[in-house]
Formats: C-alpha cells, sequence, structure tokens
C-alpha cells in the first residue's frame, strides 16, 4: 500500500557530501515519522536520524553536526544530508516511514529496499 524509494547513494571520498532521498508513495493519509537508518556490514541496523510530522529531529552521536534530515510534507520525501563523511559512515542506509494510510487504521511501519553509501578513497 505504501512504497518507499530511496536514491542518492554512491561512492565518495572522506570529507565528501551526499544527499539520500526518500520518496513515499501509496495510499497515504499521514506520515507521523520518517528516518534514516543503517547497517554496515557485520553489524546490525542502527537508526541515523528521525523526523516526526511536526519537524522535530533527533540525530546520534556519531553524525551529529554532519548529517541534517529534513523533510518536504507536499512530496511526501525525505532528505539526509550528509557532509564531511567518514570511512565509518559506509553502510547500507534504509527509509523508514510510519503512516496511516486511512483515518480509521493505525500506523504501520514501512522500509525501503536501502541504498549503499561508501566512503573511501
Amino acid at each position: 500500500q505504501v512504497q518507499l524509494v530511496e536514491s542518492g547513494g554512491g561512492v565518495v571520498q572522506p570529507g565528501g557530501s551526499l544527499r539520500l532521498s526518500c520518496a513515499a508513495s501509496g495510499s497515504i493519509f499521514s506520515i507521523n515519522l520518517m528516518a534514516w537508518y543503517r547497517q554496515a556490514p557485520g553489524k546490525e541496523r542502527e537508526l541515523v536520524a528521525s523526523i516526526t510530522g511536526g519537524g522535530t529531529t533527533n540525530y546520534v552521536d556519531p553524525v551529529k553536526g554532519r548529517f541534517t534530515i529534513s523533510k518536504d510534507n507536499i512530496k511526501n520525501t525525505v532528505y539526509l544530508q550528509m557532509n564531511s563523511l567518514k570511512p565509518e559512515d559506509t553502510a547500507v542506509y534504509y527509509c523508514y516511514a510510519s503512516v496511516r494510510t486511512s483515518p480509521s487504521i493505525v500506523s504501520r511501519n514501512y522500509w525501503g529496499e536501502g541504498i549503499l553509501v561508501t566512503v573511501s578513497t
């Protein structure tokens, strides 16, 4: 019912920047929260940043001051601007959204397929 499609990943040198985008489409009544998670090789998936429907943002400590999450409510799209990238930021980045598809249905969790970000010389 709801699809999340990520874009913007790729290979970048340390110190470089990338901007990830995630567009939500389908039967959307409201979006409570959108977030970016990442999973590095051999590690568990972890939260990177989140943004509520009201615009409140949250970041994990390793990315504070370097990453910025934002959203476009008209386009149902969330962005992750990543600056000063480090090799340890290398991971598959996943988009997450908590979405209500109608006023009478509780929110459900949706995930994108993931997009690879590689920070390397």
